[in-house]
This record gives C-alpha cells, sequence and structure tokens, in this order.
C-alpha cells in the first residue's frame, strides 16, 4: 500500500514518530510516497529529519505555540492571535495538502497530529483515509482523568485534536499503557512509536543528567543549577535556530543541536532524563529504565506529565531545579511492562493501518 504523512513540525516527537513509522512501513513492503512537514518560520526541522526524508519532504506553513518573551511556557491567547494573523498563509497551505493528496494519489494519508491536515479532510474529505496518530487523542477517552487547574486551556487542547481528525476514518491514540477502553469514536489505544535504534539501544547508567528543553529560555535555570553542582556533567539537547552542534555553557553544562543519533547515545549512559514534557523522549527514557524530570510548557506538555506520573516514571516540575530530580534517583523503580507494550507496536500498527479494503470506485475503506 501507499502512504502519504502529514506531520506536525513542533517540537521532536510527531517527527521522530514520523521516521519511526516510516521505517515499520517500508521493512514490511509498503512505500511513503511523500511527507508534508507543517513548519513555522521560528524553528528549523532537525537535520537529522531533513536528512532521512529529503527525496519525499515537502513543508508547508502551520499555525504553533508561541512561547513568552522569556522563551518558557506559552501562552494561549497569544498564540490564538498571532495564528489569527497568518490565516491567509494557513488557507494556502491547505490547498497545499489537497493538491498533494491528489498528485501523490495515496492509498491512505496518515496525519501525525496537523491542524490543517484536518482541516482539509473536514472541508474537502479526499477520497484517500485519514488515519491520525497521536498521543494526545489519549486524552479524549474516559482513562485520561485531567487533575491540573486549567480547565478551559484543557477543553479547548481536546477542541483542537478533535478538528485535527476531521472525518478520520481511524484515530489511533498512543499510549504509555496497554489499557481497554471505552471506545470514542473511532479512537483505539495503540503503542508508542519507538525508533528501531532505541529497541537495540543497550543502556547503562552514568554519572551525567541528559535533557531535551523545546524552549530555549530554560537554559538560565540549568546554567543556575550547575554552577551549584559542578560535580554533576549536563548533556542537554535543543532545538535553538542556528545554533552550533554543541554549545559549551560552562566546564559542566553543554547545549548539543538535535541531532538523533547523539541524543539516544546520550540517553543510553545517562543516569537521569530532564525534558520539558514531551511523549517520545519521555517513552524513550521508559525503555532504556531511566527516571524522568518533566517540566510542562504548555497544556498538551502538562496532560502529558499527569499521564507519565501514573507509570510512576518520574517526577513533574515548574522549572529545571534538578534536584526534584536528583531527589527522585532512590525511589525509582523501572517500569518492566512497558517494555513489551512498546514491542508490540509493530504488529499492532501493521494491523491497524493494512486493515481496509478496496470497493469498487477503487478508493480504500477501513474494516
Amino acid at each position: 500500500m501507499k502512504y502519504l504523512f502529514v506531520v506536525q513540525g513542533e517540537g521532536r516527537g510527531h517527527l521522530t514518530q514520523a521516521l519511526s513509522l516510516k521505517t515499520l512501513l517500508e521493512n514490511n513492503g509498503h512505500e511513503v510516497v511523500s511527507i508534508l512537514v507543517g513548519c513555522s518560520k521560528k524553528r528549523s526541522l532537525p537535520d537529522f529529519f531533513v536528512h532521512k526524508t529529503q527525496n519525499i519532504l515537502e513543508k508547508f506553513r502551520s499555525p504553533n505555540f508561541m512561547p513568552l518573551p522569556k522563551e518558557k511556557r506559552t501562552f494561549l491567547l497569544t498564540s490564538i492571535v498571532y495564528n489569527l494573523l497568518l490565516l491567509p498563509v494557513f488557507i494556502e497551505s491547505i490547498f497545499t495538502i489537497k493538491k498533494m493528496i491528489v498528485e501523490k494519489k495515496p492509498d491512505i494519508v496518515i496525519n501525525f497530529y496537523e491542524l490543517l491536515c484536518g482541516v482539509t479532510y473536514g472541508i474537502f474529505n479526499p477520497t484517500a483515509p485519514m488515519v491520525n496518530v497521536a498521543h494526545q487523542y489519549y486524552f479524549l477517552t474516559s482513562n485520561f482523568k485531567y487533575t491540573g487547574n486549567k480547565k478551559i486551556q484543557f477543553a479547548l487542547l481536546n477542541l483542537f485534536s478533535r478538528f485535527t481528525a476531521l472525518n478520520a476514518s481511524k484515530v489511533l491514540a498512543l499510549s504509555f499503557r496497554n489499557e481497554e477502553t471505552e471506545q470514542y469514536e473511532e479512537i483505539s489505544i495503540v503503542p508508542p512509536l519507538l525508533r528501531a535504534e532505541v529497541y537495540n539501544r543497550s543502556a547503562k547508567t552514568g554519572n551525567y543528567i541528559h535533557g531535551y528543553m523545546l524552549n530555549d529560555g530554560y537554559v538560565n535555570d540549568l546554567e543556575k543549577w550547575s554552577s551549584m553542582h559542578p560535580d554533576t556533567k549536563l548533556h542537554f539537547f535543543w532545538d535553538k535556530k542556528n545554533a552550533s552542534n554543541t554549545t559549551e555553557l560552562s566546564e559542566n553544562l553543554s547545549m548539543h543541536r538535535l541531532d538523533d543519533v547523539r541524543f539516544l547515545k546520550y540517553m543510553a549512559g545517562a543516569k537521569a532524563y530532564a525534558t520539558t514534557g514531551g511523549f517520545e523522549s519521555v517513552c524513550e527514557a521508559i525503555y532504556l529504565q531511566k527516571p524522568v524530570l518533566m517540566v510542562p510548557t504548555h497544556i498538551e506538555q502538562a496532560c502529558n506529565v499527569i499521564d507519565a506520573l501514573q507509570s510512576g516514571v518520574g517526577v513533574g516540575a515548574d522549572s529545571f531545579n534538578l534536584d526534584t530530580l536528583v531527589d527522585f534517583l532512590p525511589l525509582f523503580k523501572p517500569n518492566k511492562e512497558f517494555r513489551y507494550w512498546a514491542n508490540a507496536a509493530e504488529s499492532i500498527f501493521l494491523l491497524e493501518l493494512t486493515s481496509f479494503e478496496l470497493c469498487e470506485d477503487n478508493v480504500y475503506v477501513a474494516i
């Protein structure tokens, strides 16, 4: 079968998931004919993603979260106003997505949480069925209980998720755990999409803390903590535009430009992992049995943290004060069940993504 991917390009998670699924499908005789990525001017795509998709990669402008002036947390109202001003650009992107689906003639379109792909299907409903893949769809199920105090933002997040899945044939909710859930529309619970390199990587406990931050404003927190703990080496990754491969902020604090090979190398050898709350890298840390500190920057990541804490994998915090993580180390117990769940991803995804039948008018429908 032929697949076309549409991917939300903000952060690392959806990009890595797309690469993982591309490899999975191609290893089983299928073809990915094109990968469309929604981008913004603020962030550039990681080099590792561009290198692995350059022959089939197409970019378009897409809505994204806007950080506060200090480049830390994102402010929802600011993001809404900013993206409304770019509405003409996004309308052009919708027509670009529609055009590519018509030109590439995929059997299935897989949408990694890109709003404009959902809107394209809501308006034009192309003949190729759309399958949506993201952890955010788990928040729509009865299994997830939001315990925070931002109820309006949580409701808006779920509304956003529904818009990404307009006229979807299937919705696959990535999950930390294998759970049965009350069916919500077309949602199915599936394992995370880890890279093959994660499955094959052996882990050890080193003497440094590994990390990733979506917004670089938290660097000041790291510098302050590092100056007070000169005995602990910090290797953090960021996607700061035009940053060098490695920036040595101090003798003990190194900021690395996002690179999938080096990222996993440092993850496997770390004693712990600190991140801004993205789903994908937390899953990699759980699989490699690393305790995690999660510092969410917006409501989506706050929900990720609530969900991850149910699996006992780490702690949440409001800042990169790594004392919280260090204090958790003696209490950490690896989640062994997660490995069995993650290892089932290939068989489950192949079943979900090939369970379509060809109708008389040469259109695939879910079965």
